[in-house]
């Protein structure tokens, strides 16, 4: 398959260093993507012409990263009706509180899924992805059930190291 079934966009590229969180999770469960830097301030245009032919150039789910106002996320999903996931950036003094609050504040009407604030929410916005295209890929749900399954023996191996310490 060539097209990309999730698209990530950051207002900055300054933003990768979190975002590289998101595309370590997408590369670990296979799924093809794109990245791409628009802003929806600087770039109005572009992040608009690509919001709105992202459907028909095979794009299944959007992951938007921003800082400050954020508002990225917000003008994409304005112009789509694919799935758009936030992840806010700490990009100013606020540590990501303004890009939080921009992404869980849209209007009723224009749904944008957000994560929390940096790297934590990076990792997660891949996993929720993972989660939406699983519904409908019988091959991600078995990878996505040994990657829990994992987690949980990581867990238990650290418990039991911890108990050999005491």
């Amino acid at each position: 398959m060539n097209e990309k079934q999730i698209a990530i966009i950051m207002g900055s590229d300054s933003d990768l260093n979190i975002v590289n969180e998101t595309i370590k999770v997408l590369k670990e469960f296979g799924v093809s993507h794109s990245v791409m830097v628009a802003s929806a301030h600087r770039t109005p245009d572009v992040v608009s012409e690509f919001a709105t032919n992202a459907e028909a150039n095979g794009v299944k789910l959007i992951i938007a990263a921003a800082g400050a106002a954020a508002h990225l996320g917000g003008v994409i999903a304005a112009h789509t009706n694919l799935p758009v996931i936030g992840i806010p950036i700490d990009a100013t003094s606020f540590n990501g509180l303004d890009a939080l609050l921009s992404i869980v504040q849209m209007p009723g009407g224009v749904p944008v899924a957000s994560m929390a604030v940096g790297k934590a929410g990076a990792k997660n916005a891949g996993l929720f992805a993972i989660q939406i295209l699983a519904l409908s890929d019988d091959s991600l749900k078995k990878k996505l059930k040994q990657y829990k399954e994992d987690m949980k023996a990581k867990v238990a191996e650290k418990n039991k190291k911890l108990q050999s310490m005491i």
